[in-house]
């Protein structure tokens, strides 16, 4: 019973080799895996910058009323597509309709008066003829009388009756070749149609045009519909926002990339973004376009303000915009804040950290080109009506004739 006793605590040796040899193999796996992603790491990993603080954005494009009026229809509603050029909401356009009608008859009256300006000029200059032969003839008169007063002939009352038509025919002359300079100065280096009072007319014909056909607002650009807040019967003051158009053809992505991510990224890197909508089953294919020029914070409405005792650094974020396929986005279209997943290749930094000044404007619509067209026309129209088949030779409607008239939209 001693010596069975005394060999007993021995037996638990063959456990610790057990545990001697789990621990190494445990030792061996972290070993290998640690192997394993520092190879991944260098290889591959560290090539890539990621993030999940990334949303899609897009121009939202405010729907805004040139002209003040009542609404009479509203001839869209949310999520309905819409073409650049098509009539979203119409306003009252009786006011606006009378304010054009009675431009457009003084633009008539105008042309016509100018007209006979043009038309003195040959009347004025015939009566200052006419005022030049009076005098020649008073002053023949005057010449023969002088002769004959010393024969007797003539009497001295007679010869100052001629002496005082001589002096009135001057002054007939005079008083008309004032009136031929006081018509000239109106009709001076000018035509019927680029006279100053018809010009002012026909400015104020457009602006009554523009307003009468403000009173239809049209789609700026082709995309949907969103938050329409404007109701028919409503009031409407110019620049109140009616609604908005997002188009979703053009859409990019804004990636926050924290600051220690961005010193090897640059422009025109590739991406590779998921979108949750969507999930990994749509990889959209990117382009680095740009990094915005400060953080978020910087842009907030309320700074944050570090000069304090109490400063705690915190890690920034900067914008970067992801350009899109085109293609990717008609096959599998996106929507405005959806979140995104973004993954950007750093490997080569050959690109540039910011982006060079665009040439083209970036966005831009001329929808709104016509309505000056139009009214140009409409000008155009009057005055070759009014200006009269020989205006031509004063320099008339000449040089509207050839524009094409479009009829009045009343």
């Amino acid at each position: 019973m001693s010596e069975n006793q005394q060999q007993a605590p021995a037996q638990p040796a063959p456990n610790n080799g057990k545990r001697r040899r789990m621990m190494l193999t445990l030792t061996a796996v972290i070993a290998i895996a640690a192997i394993g992603y520092g190879a991944y790491y260098a290889l591959y990993a560290r090539y890539y910058e990621d993030t999940d603080d990334a949303y899609v954005a897009g121009n939202v494009v405010q729907i805004t009323p040139q002209v003040a009026g009542t609404v009479t229809g509203v001839k869209v509603d949310d999520t309905q597509m819409v073409k650049a050029g098509q009539p979203l909401v119409t306003l009252d356009e009786t006011d606006s309709r009378v304010a054009l009608l009675k431009s457009e008859a003084n633009l008539a009256q105008t042309v016509r008066q100018v007209r006979t300006y043009f038309v003195n000029n040959d009347a004025y200059a015939a009566t200052v003829a006419m005022r030049e032969s009076e005098l020649a003839k008073a002053q023949a008169d005057v010449k023969r009388r002088e002769m004959a007063i010393a024969s007797g002939a003539v009497s001295r009352e007679e010869l100052a009756h001629a002496q005082d038509a001589v002096k009135t025919a001057q002054a007939s002359l005079e008083q008309a070749r004032a009136q031929l300079v006081s018509n000239k100065a109106l009709t001076d280096k000018t035509t019927v149609t680029t006279h100053p009072n018809v010009q002012q007319a026909a400015a104020q014909v457009r602006a009554a045009y523009l307003d009468y056909a403000r009173t239809t607002i049209p789609a700026p650009v082709d995309g949907y519909v969103a938050k329409r807040s404007v109701q028919v019967g409503q009031r409407v003051a110019t620049g109140a926002p009616l609604m908005a158009l997002v188009p979703l053809n053009q859409v990019w992505v804004d990636a926050n990339f924290k600051e220690v991510q961005i010193a090897h990224m640059r422009v025109g890197q590739p991406v590779t973004l998921t979108a949750d909508v969507y999930g990994s089953a749509v990889e959209y294919k990117g382009t680095v376009a740009g990094f915005s020029a400060g953080t978020g914070s910087a842009f907030s409405l309320l700074p944050a303000q570090n000069a304090t005792g109490n400063w705690i650094k915190v890690v920034q974020r900067l914008p970067v915009r992801i350009a899109l396929d085109a293609k990717q986005l008609q096959e599998h279209p996106l929507r405005v804040g959806l979140s995104m997943q973004v993954k950007v290749n750093v490997r080569n930094t050959d690109g540039k950290e910011l982006g060079n000044a665009p040439t083209l404007p970036a966005y831009s619509t001329d929808v709104y080109d016509k309505v000056g067209h139009d009214a140009d026309a409409i000008v155009a129209k009057i005055i070759t009506e009014n200006a009269g088949a020989g205006a031509s030779g004063a320099g008339g409607a000449s040089d509207t004739r050839n524009q094409p008239a479009r009829a009045r939209p009343l």
